[in-house]
């Protein structure tokens, strides 16, 4: 049973987003989401990997404030590992628990999150994707 009083119901409608941009719409695309979306914590978080084109730019929406139910292009919905800074879709953890436990998913595996340090982890055709990442910039939003 949960106890209701550990919950914080204000972080439910908190989702953390990641639209993939190229370098010269990175402008474009940040002023795009800035009037799309509710952004918390009033920052954007636009990340760089040796392994993409593409500058990732990560945010925390309050979904429950969005005015439409579309998402813009190229975004996807993760989440996060915070003692590692790991970011991954569902299905990309999925995947790794797969590869690690010789092709088992096992909703009680174990990860070592330290091996994924700074690393946004995706799925793709041919399997998982791993994206070391190192910030950029940060844009601050008023």
């Amino acid at each position: 049973m949960v106890d209701l009083e550990t919950i914080n119901f204000t972080d439910l409608a908190n989702k953390l987003f990641c639209t993939f941009t190229k370098r010269e719409d990175l402008e474009s695309t940040t002023n795009t989401i800035r009037g799309y979306y509710s952004i918390m914590y009033n920052k954007i978080f636009i990340l760089e990997s040796k392994d993409s084109d593409e500058l990732i730019c990560t945010y925390n929406v309050d979904t429950g404030n969005m005015s439409s139910t579309t998402i813009i292009a190229n975004t996807i919905l993760l989440h996060r590992k915070k003692e590692s800074n790991t970011l991954y879709t569902i299905n990309a953890l999925n995947t790794l628990i797969r590869e690690l436990n010789n092709g088992i998913a096992d909703p009680n595996f174990k990860i070592n999150w330290e091996d994924y340090r700074n690393t946004i982890l995706l799925t793709q055709e041919t399997g998982l994707r791993k994206l070391e990442t190192k910030i950029n910039n940060i844009i601050y939003l008023s």
